[in-house]
């Protein structure tokens, strides 16, 4: 069984490649660029399960999940904030997230749960195709001698 930090390149996501802040300014971000979403990716015999942090949410109205080939990506708005607080921690605005799997995510394998603030998506992917490739043994011809 693959420890964590194999399994972790085989599951990159955008957010580790491209990272979400602007090199040399911690903290900095365009104000049209999305927040990311924390997640955990946790998988074993084909079956993963991604379960994203976005409390105060509605999952009626908030959140978005779409699935493209192996990519899956959770959006989520979050625009319901008082305009008379001083002080603010809360994050406001878009979030997404995307997470590429393995082998392709069939749209029929995805079921997706809200609870407590935990988003939950549990992901079937599909079997790799059966090898059709095979081997052909080479015969040493008679000498035409």
């Amino acid at each position: 069984m693959a420890t964590g930090k194999e399994r972790r390149r085989f599951i990159p996501d955008f957010d580790t490649w491209f990272g979400s802040e602007f090199p040399g300014l911690p903290g900095w971000r365009p104000a049209t660029a999305a927040h990311s979403i924390p997640i955990e990716v946790t998988g074993q015999d084909g079956r993963y399960v991604l379960r994203a942090e976005l409390p105060g949410m509605d999952p009626d109205h908030d959140i978005g999940i779409t699935v493209d080939g192996d990519l899956v990506t959770v959006t989520a708005e979050h625009t319901d904030g008082p305009e008379d607080t001083e002080h603010s921690e809360f994050r406001y605005g878009s979030f997404r997230r995307s997470v590429r799997l393995p082998a392709r995510i069939p749209p029929e394998g995805v079921d997706a749960s809200y609870a407590d603030g935990i988003l939950t998506v549990r992901m079937t992917l599909e079997r790799p195709a059966e090898e059709t490739g095979r081997r052909i043994p080479v015969k040493r011809a008679p000498d035409a001698g």
